[in-house]
């Protein structure tokens, strides 16, 4: 499951989830996804976490004009991994949560599950509210076309 800290569905979640180690290890979190790493107010990192939850950092700027394609694939690869082993639970998050973080989850929902770009956004809003901006929903819509045309990109190596 993809978790965040309002249910077990795939959608991002807010930074104050993503650094409160007790929280996390009460929902079970053993995998973590920073769509902010490195960013002001985003704590996590390795040593932050520690030996209890794996830990992936996307150091992603939060402009419309940032390229968070190239992480769409091996962040969805990482997710998928984690999600293949018994017991684990990722929570994906950057600052506010409906941005980067959702544009990351969106491009794992349409890698690994085989959703169109309308499909993920539906699917992640029966959950919770997200706003990816402008440049990452472009970003996205490339994604879908591409999926489209060649099928096979959605087979992770």
């Amino acid at each position: 499951m993809i978790e965040t800290s309002c249910s077990n569905t795939a959608h991002p979640a807010h930074r104050s989830v993503a650094n409160d180690r007790y929280l996390l290890w009460k929902l079970g979190i053993t995998h973590v996804v920073n769509a902010a790493h490195g960013r002001k107010y985003c704590e996590g990192s390795h040593q932050f976490y520690g030996s209890s939850v794996e830990y992936y950092g996307v150091p992603a700027d939060d402009s419309p004009s940032f390229d968070l394609s190239p992480y769409f694939l091996p962040c969805s690869k990482y997710i998928d991994s984690a999600l293949n082993k018994t017991g684990a639970s990722v929570l994906v998050h950057c600052v506010v949560g409906v941005s980067r973080s959702a544009s990351l989850v969106l491009a794992f929902l349409m890698i690994c599950h085989g959703l169109t770009l309308l499909d993920a956004i539906h699917k992640v809003k029966e959950r919770r509210w997200i706003f990816p901006k402008a440049g990452f929903l472009k970003q996205l819509r490339i994604l879908d076309q591409k999926l489209a045309r060649e099928p096979q990109l959605r087979q992770l190596p």
